[in-house]
């Protein structure tokens, strides 16, 4: 099975003990945070991925230093990770319970281009409206792009809504060469 398929399957576990917990959004927190220092700590990594220590060893220790920080399910979600020799799938297996929550909350995510910094308040509008034209949550990703000189680019999967001025002026200089 190839580990995208593996870490679905985990994710999917993970969903069921988090709907038993019943904090999906906390629960998702807490396993980003994990595959967060498993990616960025070369030694909680090297420590890990050892054959040198053994699983019984790597869960032990996992149990005392999760044991007050998370609940119990998902430290034992945790140890049958290491059991199974899994444990370097967390990263992505955080990666697919993420998309798993948004898809049973309605949630998508939103890729938006602005030619400046929005405010606060400009930001809440943008995904309040793309919200009401897409029927879902919408969490919108800001980046700032001044070339496209106005106006929005919103891109929502293979979906992309052009409305940048660059766009537009584009269009007019076509037609403009176009009628000649």
């Amino acid at each position: 099975m190839r580990d995208a398929t593996i870490a679905r399957n985990y994710a999917e576990v993970l969903l069921d003990l988090a709907r038993k917990g019943g904090d999906l959004d906390g629960w998702g927190r807490m396993i980003a945070d994990v595959a967060d220092a498993v990616s960025r700590d070369s030694t909680l990594r090297g420590f890990l991925e050892t054959p040198r220590v053994s699983a019984a060893e790597k869960n032990a220790i996992l149990a005392k230093a999760f044991q007050d920080r998370m609940p119990r399910l998902l430290v034992r979600f945790l140890q049958a990770l290491v059991s199974n020799r899994r444990q370097m799938l967390i990263p992505e297996i955080a990666t697919e319970y993420q998309a798993l929550v948004d898809e049973v909350s309605g949630r998508v995510h939103a890729q938006v281009t602005l030619s400046r910094e929005p405010a606060a308040e400009e930001r809440d509008a943008l995904a309040r409206e793309l919200s009401r034209v897409l029927g879902r949550q919408v969490v919108p990703h800001v980046t700032v792009n001044p070339e496209i000189l106005g106006g929005v680019v919103v891109r929502v999967g293979d979906t992309v809504m052009d409305g940048s001025v660059r766009r537009r002026l584009a269009m007019l200089e076509h037609r403009l060469l176009a009628s000649r």
